[in-house]
């Protein structure tokens, strides 16, 4: 699955390049309209025909990134291994799956809370973030964060037919 490592990484890596410079730039209001356009763009940009990359969570802020019932099972293992003192960077998961007539194989690797997470899904909120996110997140459900904590996980899909 090392091609869905690297697709991860890249989303990763290109996200968190884009939220810095945004937050730098306009704090962290800036950083959500980073996370609300920018990021399913890139996510759609290292994406293909045989590769679909992308973010969820168990409490998400997006609902287009809710996670289907065996992602939230493998976040839910994630959480325990978590808990269970395991880093959080060799928290992963794979399975081979089957969707009507796709096979496919679903890699998933935990995202914990950093720091630069805490401004706008942390506990403490400022009162400018709160307005920005519920104007564009309505339903919003990932607040109360602390850093080490599961915030979500990468999600990738590999064709294997």
């Amino acid at each position: 699955m090392s091609e869905a490592r690297t697709a991860a990484g890249e989303l990763g890596s290109q996200l968190q390049q884009a939220l810095q410079a945004a937050i730098a730039e306009g704090g962290p209001v800036a950083g959500i309209e980073v996370c609300r356009h920018q990021a399913p763009q890139i996510a759609e940009t290292i994406s293909d025909e045989q590769l679909q990359v992308g973010r969820t969570s168990l409490k998400v802020r997006n609902p287009d990134n809710a996670p289907d019932r065996w992602e939230t099972r493998a976040m839910e293992d994630f959480e325990r291994r978590l808990a269970a003192g395991k880093a959080p960077g060799e928290i992963e998961s794979f399975a081979i799956r089957n969707d009507g007539e796709r096979r496919y194989g679903h890699w998933m690797k935990a995202i914990p809370t950093q720091p630069l997470c805490t401004a706008c899904h942390g506990s403490d909120i400022s009162p400018a973030v709160a307005d920005a996110i519920e104007a564009a997140y309505p339903d919003d459900q990932a607040r109360g964060y602390s850093v080490g904590e599961l915030r979500g996980a990468f999600s990738v899909e590999v064709a294997l037919d």
